[in-house]
């Protein structure tokens, strides 16, 4: 698998970006649909929407590519949406066929990213943040 990035600041984090690749599928094995909605009697964020955030951030990683895909149920997590009470978020059939298809167009993002886009600034509103930082944080 290629690893030769265009900034060697990414190795690293192409590294743990391959394995967050094979852990997502295995953490999501076994969990029952009824269990993905499961908030265990707090204000948690519930397993669906954890699984559907971590795709979201896989489709931002990816849309330096300009693929023009769109992940499932992306209104639900549009703009950094939190939990939605009562929302029918996807099944973990569906996220799992979206992080099939986006992982090769992200980890192909990362590959490319220079120093100029690492250090250009993001700004999130309340507070901005290094694209280099963000990819840190989403990874």
């Amino acid at each position: 698998m290629d690893m030769q990035t265009k900034s060697t600041r990414m190795q690293g984090l192409l590294s743990l970006f391959d394995f967050q690749t094979d852990f997502f599928p295995r953490v999501l094995d076994g969990i029952s649909e009824e269990d993905m909605y499961n908030r265990l009697h707090t204000e948690a964020n519930h397993p669906s929407w954890l699984a559907g955030s971590l795709v979201n951030q896989r489709f931002l990683v990816a849309s330096e590519m300009k693929h023009g895909l769109e992940m499932s149920g992306h209104e639900l997590f549009t703009n950094n949406k939190g939990i939605q009470a009562g929302a029918s978020y996807p099944s973990k059939e569906t996220y799992l066929s979206d992080w099939q298809q986006i992982t090769p167009v992200a980890r192909k993002a990362l590959l490319e990213m220079d120093i100029q886009k690492l250090d250009s600034l993001v700004d999130m509103g309340s507070m901005k943040l290094t694209y280099y930082d963000l990819r840190c944080f989403t990874i």
